[in-house]
């Protein structure tokens, strides 16, 4: 453990921003599991991030649309990616550089930053169609409160009130927020699933083998592929994992880079603070998302219902009064609330702050200090919201707009896949190369994204196998 006076020290040379380290702090890691989940958090935030367009939007439309076919699908976008996440982070950890950073290290053309940068830009502008769709959900859940307000009006008022939750703060604020949600929409739609056995629309284990057939259904290859994109991590969400852990105090624990085994030591003891983060969280996210698939091929797909349009809301909410009574309607609305409105303050923050990365590494920004940093952050919280706002006010097609968002995303993930395949190969320090199991989920997650992503779009265009 640091002594006082390295503390001080620490305190004295406050880093430009939240990512940047000092020579003059270290901090041992936890040894047990016990001690690694008091700096459980990162996850937790990505989780929040994750429950909401992909799970209770586009997860739910995809099962209430072909059913248990795609169950496969679900799981398979869960579990895999979290490889490309694991690899990424362990390398942000280690070397303290963030994830666009490494992004602007690849290989390949470059205008002022590399190409990978450049199509994260592109992915980012495609997700503000996602981030609108979470808002204008946000407002449909509050005008079937109080419908004195109309959708739109709840949805700018919304934007307003994100902003103003985030516009002062900071990692902690973020993370104990983000908790309490995860909390709220997780007993919420447990709740759900346990209690759909003893109603008509109960699953069987007929029904879940059923999914399991490796097969895209004809008519849903299109949200499919932005299922894929979005549910468990989506591309967004791997790309994020970085800064969070960084901010979180991964990195500046682990101290600058020396060439001694203490340094080597202390760097993979928060790697495996890092790994039990993001197993943990996937273990949530994953649980969450199967059962909003389940109640949308369960209890929507049996009636024919869709959730599509201005109507989405009251067509999800179906999942719950069909299965606990009229009395869980107001229930769903606290899930609905919880999931959409995490969505959105999580990328909020996370954007804000990748963005004034980007722009540094454009040379746009200039960031001599933290109170630069926190400038350029706020402003572009405050920017946000009211852009989200403007694209539902003008399209109001919500899963059309997830659709959106989620396609993009698919697409940025073979661009993830190299990222990690180069930092793998020709980056990391021989003395913290991944495990032999990472190793071989880093392949088959590389492989099995590469091959969804390739029949999906073949498969798009009509071309089938």
């Amino acid at each position: 453990m640091p002594s006082k006076s390295t503390e001080t020290a620490a305190s004295q040379h406050q880093p430009i921003t939240p990512y940047h380290r000092h020579a003059s702090f270290s901090l041992d890691p936890p040894s047990k599991l016990s001690g690694m989940l008091k700096y459980w958090g990162p996850g937790l935030i990505l989780t929040a991030s994750v429950v909401g367009s992909g799970e209770l939007i586009a997860t739910t439309g995809l099962g209430a649309k072909v059913g248990y076919l795609a169950l496969w699908l679900i799981i398979i976008s869960c579990v895999i990616k979290v490889a490309l996440q694991l690899v990424i982070g362990r390398y942000a950890i280690s070397s303290g550089e963030t994830t666009l950073q490494i992004f602007d290290s690849l290989p390949g053309p470059r205008f002022r930053v590399s190409w990978t940068v450049w199509l994260w830009l592109v992915m980012t502008i495609m997700t503000s169609f996602q981030l609108g769709a979470m808002l204008g959900g946000v407002g449909m859940v509050l005008n079937i409160l109080m419908p004195q307000f109309s959708i739109t009006m709840w949805a700018l008022v919304i934007a307003g009130i994100t902003v103003l939750l985030l516009v002062g703060g900071r990692y902690t604020s973020i993370e104990k927020i983000s908790i309490a949600m995860v909390a709220a929409f997780t007993l919420t739609t447990i709740i759900c699933v346990v209690l759909i056995q003893q109603t008509p629309y109960h699953y069987t284990i007929a029904d879940l083998i059923s999914g399991l057939k490796f097969e895209l259904p004809s008519g849903g290859v299109a949200i499919a592929l932005a299922v894929f994109g979005i549910t468990g991590i989506g591309s967004s969400e791997i790309i994020y994992y970085p800064y969070w852990c960084l901010e979180k105090g991964y990195a500046r624990a682990v101290g600058l880079p020396e060439n001694s085994e203490i340094w080597y030591s202390r760097a993979r003891g928060w790697i495996r603070t890092m790994n039990w983060d993001a197993f943990l969280s996937m273990i949530i996210y994953t649980v969450l998302t199967l059962a909003f698939y389940i109640l949308g091929a369960a209890v929507l797909h049996s009636q024919g219902l869709v959730p599509e349009g201005m109507e989405m809301i009251k067509i999800l909410s179906q999942m719950y009064t069909d299965v606990l009574g009229v009395g869980a309607f107001y229930l769903f609305l606290a899930g609905a609330f919880f999931a959409l409105f995490s969505t959105m303050f999580v990328s909020v923050a996370a954007i804000a702050r990748l963005t004034t990365d980007c722009f540094q590494l454009m040379d746009i920004a200039k960031i001599k200090s933290s109170a630069d940093w926190r400038k350029w952050v706020r402003w572009l919280i405050i920017l946000q919201p009211p852009l989200h706002f403007l694209l539902f006010a003008f399209f109001k097609t919500p899963l059309w707009m997830v659709i959106v968002g989620g396609t993009a995303q698919t697409l940025m993930l073979p661009i993830i896949v190299f990222a990690a395949m180069y930092l793998r190969y020709r980056k990391f320090d021989i003395k913290l190369m991944p495990s032999k199991f990472l190793d071989v989920l880093l392949w088959g997650s590389s492989i099995a994204i590469l091959a969804v992503a390739v029949y999906g779009l073949l498969a798009r265009f009509g071309i089938s196998f």
